[in-house]
């Protein structure tokens, strides 16, 4: 994933609230959110679905917790969800979450082709990881998070991200949300078909220019299911 996604209040989003009993705050709405800034994550604690806020970045400095930029922890690649010594191996299985979005932005990697995608007709609920850290002067919690990214999409994916798409939940499907929620819930193998690279909404897919200002280049067009 590139490494930047907008959340913006519209019907969509309601229904996206609705479906998963949740409201957001206005404070959480943005045009534009690159690593490192401040995210809603879904997430559960003491058996209640609540909305936090986050920073997008799942590995920060332990003394300052602000983001550790020395590791680029703002994704979590699904092929090492399951490696012990990982960052990701124990939230994966502890601390999963969902995180609302409108759209992402994605770079082919030339440092010029950038793509918006947005689910025809859908919010979007990436499935993300999150971490509980204390800051100590305080007292309170802060939360950090990251979007769990998947294998390319080929041959659609080839001239978008050839390396990598971010994992989407159906946020409609109660069962499954509810066992991604669960803290308690640790058969991970079940989540195996999530990590295969899929299309399951239309994809609206627009060439912008600067990611920054996600200005329209060229007209949609759609990556079916």
């Amino acid at each position: 994933m590139c490494g930047r996604f907008n959340l913006v209040f519209n019907p969509e989003i309601q229904r996206l609230c609705a479906s998963l009993g949740i409201s957001l705050q206005g404070s959480f709405f943005s045009d534009d959110i690159a690593p490192g800034g401040r995210i809603a994550i879904v997430h559960e604690k003491g058996g209640r679905r609540q909305v936090s806020e986050a920073i997008w970045w799942l590995f920060l400095d332990p003394q300052t917790l602000k983001p550790n930029y020395k590791y680029a922890s703002f994704n979590s690649r699904s092929d090492k969800l399951n490696n012990k010594r990982g960052i990701s191996y124990k939230p994966f299985r502890e601390s999963r979450c969902l995180i609302p979005a409108s759209a992402f932005i994605e770079g082919l990697g030339d440092k010029k082709t950038y793509h918006k995608i947005e689910l025809e007709n859908s919010a979007i609920a990436f499935g993300g990881l999150y971490k509980e850290h204390l800051n100590h002067e305080t007292g309170e919690i802060v939360y950090s998070a990251s979007i769990i990214t998947l294998p390319p999409l080929t041959p659609q994916w080839d001239a978008i991200h050839p390396k990598s798409m971010p994992l989407m939940i159906d946020f409609e499907d109660k069962d499954l949300v509810r066992k991604w929620l669960d803290p308690e819930f640790q058969a991970v193998e079940e989540f195996e078909s999530l990590l295969e690279p899929k299309v399951t909404k239309p994809m609206r897919v627009t060439r912008i220019g600067k990611p920054s200002k996600w200005d329209a280049i060229e007209d949609s067009f759609l990556i079916v299911v």
